[in-house]
């Protein structure tokens, strides 16, 4: 495994950028697992994100740390998402998710998040770029 996908596994928040109907930008901070070298997202499908994704594939995204040299590392990559809805499989890769996040999903924000998780947003980079200072 190489220091990217290292780092990726390892970091909890990505910005991921879609594109709105009227061709604006839409960034969001959002939770994710890094598995398979792709990106999965839970969220629900009345989000923007969920919706810009249904009508334009192409995302972007940006992970990284540090604001100090020699401690700046990030990954920022470009590519296609898809919408996961089959509902055994939303749930399973939800779980994963979450349990990145909470110590157990019987806690009160992990149970709500579960049930309004419909949705997986699947991304696949096509092209991933690393920095470091």
């Amino acid at each position: 495994m190489t220091q990217r996908d290292d780092f990726l596994k390892s970091q909890k928040i990505m910005r991921l950028a879609t594109t709105k109907p009227d061709g604006r930008p839409h960034i969001v901070p959002v939770w994710y697992l890094y598995a398979a070298k792709k990106f999965y997202v839970g969220t629900n499908t009345k989000t923007v994100k969920a919706r810009n994704v249904k009508k334009d594939k192409r995302v972007a995204f940006c992970i990284d740390i540090g604001v100090n040299s020699p401690d700046i590392f990030g990954v920022m990559g470009q590519g296609n998402a898809d919408i996961i809805l089959e509902s055994s499989r939303v749930r399973k890769l939800a779980k994963k998710i979450l349990y990145r996040y909470f110590d157990s999903l019987e806690e009160k924000s992990a149970v709500e998040l579960l049930n309004d998780t419909d949705c997986i947003i699947e991304i696949i980079p096509e092209k991933l770029s690393v920095w470091k200072y």
